[in-house]
């Protein structure tokens, strides 16, 4: 506000950005004073309707369709398992808290003299780190409160243990991404863009108001016969500051005390030329600003209409999509599932977790990645590609040239169906190779090279109950593009398990030619899959023999451990897909 005599201009706040800072209190930080940081936050994305659109789209794009286990159904009793631990509403909590505040927590519950956890979300604008000693690089526990505001002492928090750092009942799971700058703290990925996401707040109150006031201008305040002291001229300023600044009520206001009209203060107005282009330069401008921020590849992610130089829209659409889902939406989903991983694992629960996409291109994705990486040629496909029912299994599969079906035929000596009536799955995971003894006995046993399926396999044992259990493979996901090779495409169809026995039996056969090392016709079928750049691994299924149609299910491979019976350990490559492997899983030297 400045003062010339009895002329008082009264000026809009000055912008300021709020400052990043963790503040330091008794035993705890805080982020920002009060923890005030996470409500500007919240209020970022609530006023400016462009970062609250983005914001939205990207918590939905993340979230999908829920957690599922790689390579298995929604409805099947492992997810069941799964979304007990981590139940669906918590987990499109902490989504939203990821995204919108650029951390989030769990509160983890434990149960049975801790034998088994479960997560349930904690809002994390209500938790503060505790302050870290000399020797700590993690917070040992957080203080809780319902609003920061009113926290005047130790006794308005309540301490949780971090968690894995107590033998408590309670303990808080705090997930963020590193940032430079600051150690207990992170700030969301649209950090840069929240200033214009403000600013186009303000444009929106701005013209509202406008409207409100009919369009009046900024305004000069003439009080006549009246010379009041200083004090009350501060006092009316005053009034007249808290009813009139800001963008809400859109103007600066001028206060004028005369000793009469006569002497009454005059306004030469200076009008702002080109007023609605300066406003809708700002306007586009803030939405550009955000969009980049949150790195959004195309408007019409979030629906906004574009005029590029791709050939349609739908064109531009699939491209954007492809790449946002790899360079911002992954990202997230592996940082939420790192976490989520300790929960289970406490749990004894071993799974690929994965979010379900819902983006339409999801498998292009993929099928783009294999197509730039893959050297070798496809065998071809012929137009005239008919049904033929294959003996083996009563199976029917698509035949196609007379190289192919080869290599059906070569394939189809190999592996079992699923036995569902007489045997139950009690559990599915990625297997593991932990010794090179094990693996030196694995390779022992494909010297035969002969495929016995259906019969029993040396992982296969008895539990000290006596019931009966058997170990089998299976070629994972069950899905494949248009640009699969063909060994991969009959894989899937075949739908089969099969002993690890005739899985290296696979690999002294031509099953998929020229996928060795320097074009060889044989190689390690079970370490290296479909060859290089594949994106399918093994699962081992571990079944155990039905009493009766009433029994109850085995759930977790830890109850036939419990029983006596231990399933073999496996080499790592085996549960690896060959385009995550060095090299990409190309043995001859390519990447």
């Amino acid at each position: 506000m400045k003062d010339n005599g009895n002329i008082h201009i009264v000026n809009l706040a000055n912008y300021v950005q709020p400052e990043i800072k963790e503040e330091y209190g008794k035993d705890w930080v805080t982020y920002g004073k009060k923890n005030s940081y996470f409500q500007y936050l919240i209020d970022r994305s609530r006023g400016s309707a462009t970062n609250g659109a983005a914001v939205t789209s990207i918590i939905d794009l993340i979230y999908g369709e829920g957690l599922i286990i790689e390579g298995l159904d929604r409805d099947s009793s492992e997810v069941a398992k799964i979304l007990e631990v981590l139940p669906e509403e918590d987990v499109k909590r902490v989504v939203n808290d990821l995204k919108r505040m650029g951390q989030c927590a769990l509160q983890v519950q434990y149960y049975g003299r801790r034998k088994s956890c479960k997560a349930k979300h904690m809002p994390v604008e209500c938790l503060a780190a505790e302050k870290l000693s000399d020797i700590e690089t993690e917070p040992q526990a957080y203080y809780y409160a319902r609003e920061w505001s009113k926290v005047k002492s130790r006794d308005d928090v309540q301490r949780i243990p971090a968690f894995g750092t107590s033998t408590e009942g309670l303990e808080i799971l705090y997930i963020k991404p590193y940032n430079s700058g600051l150690f207990y703290y992170s700030v969301p990925d649209n950090q840069g863009g929240l200033q214009y996401a403000e600013l186009e707040e303000e444009i929106g109150n701005y013209h509202v108001s406008n409207v409100q006031n009919a369009f009046a201008p900024s305004m000069l305040l003439n009080f006549n016969n009246s010379n009041p002291d200083e004090e009350q001229k501060q006092n009316i300023v005053r009034d007249v500051r808290a009813k009139y600044e800001g963008s809400s009520n859109a103007g600066k206001v001028i206060i004028s005390f005369n000793d009469n009209k006569e002497n009454a203060t005059t306004i030469e107005a200076v009008p702002l030329s080109d007023a609605s282009d300066q406003y809708q330069f700002l306007s586009d401008e803030c939405m550009r600003k955000i969009l980049v921020s949150h790195r959004v590849t195309s408007p019409l992610l979030l629906g906004i209409s574009t005029n590029t130089g791709f050939g349609s829209n739908a064109d531009e659409l699939k491209t954007a999509s492809i790449l946002f889902e790899n360079q911002v939406i992954r990202p997230f989903r592996q940082l939420l599932i790192q976490g989520f991983e300790k929960i289970l694992e406490f749990n004894n629960i071993n799974v690929n977790l994965m979010f379900e996409s819902i983006n339409p291109w999801e498998e292009e994705i993929g099928d783009q990645e294999e197509e730039e990486t893959v050297a070798a040629p496809e065998p071809d496909v012929t137009e005239e590609a008919e049904e033929v029912e294959m003996s083996h299994q009563g199976c029917t599969h698509l035949s196609t040239d007379f190289e192919d079906q080869a290599m059906y035929e070569a394939i189809a000596k190999f592996g079992e169906d699923e036995d569902l009536e007489n045997w139950e799955c009690v559990h599915e995971m990625e297997v593991n190779y932990e010794t090179d003894d094990a693996l030196n006995e694995m390779l022992n046993l494909a010297s035969t090279g002969v495929a016995r399926p259906r019969q029993d396999s040396e992982q296969d044992g008895e539990g000290a109950s006596g019931a009966e259990y058997k170990v089998r493979y299976q070629y994972s996901p069950l899905k494949y593009s248009e640009n699969s090779r063909a060994f991969c495409k009959m894989m899937v169809n075949a739908k089969k398990v099969y002993r690890k026995e005739d899985i290296l039996g696979m690999s002294d056969k031509a099953v998929n030619p020229g996928w060795g090392a320097g074009g060889a016709d044989t190689y390690d079928v079970f370490r290296y899959k479909g060859g290089g750049g594949c994106h399918h691994k093994w699962v081992r299924k571990v079944y155990r023999k039905r009493l009766d149609e009433k029994r109850s299910m085995v759930v977790s491979v830890a109850d036939a451990k419990r029983d006596g019976f231990t399933p073999e350990t496996n080499p790592s490559e085996v549960s690896i897909a060959p385009k995550n492997m060095p090299g990409r899983g190309f043995l001859d030297g390519r990447n």
